[in-house]
């Protein structure tokens, strides 16, 4: 998989942990999540540095909007010490990644 999938892949759990969490979704994102996710993964193809692009959070270039931005960063601060116990495997990649 290579990183670009890698991050959608990551960016996709985190979303649906914190839908399912703080919106009570049970089978589908709401529609504030599922517009963030769709959001991300276009940002993430879009991504000029493409197979050699690091973590967002250590992008030289921020090409999120601001607000997109800020819904991400609740995302992941919510989400992210959840993860290890959904997908402790995920969590390990993300890290040495």
């Amino acid at each position: 998989m290579n990183k670009v999938e890698r991050e959608k892949k990551t960016i996709a759990l985190m979303i649906n942990i914190y839908c399912k969490k703080k919106h009570k979704s049970k089978d589908n994102l709401c529609e504030e999540c599922q517009e963030l996710l769709n959001y991300a993964n276009t940002r993430l193809s879009n991504c000029k540095f493409g197979e050699q692009k690091t973590t967002c959070g250590k992008c030289p270039i921020h090409c999120y909007k601001k607000d997109m931005r800020n819904k991400v960063k609740e995302v992941m601060k919510f989400s992210g010490p959840r993860l290890i116990l959904y997908n402790p495997i995920e969590v390990i990649r993300h890290l040495f990644y």
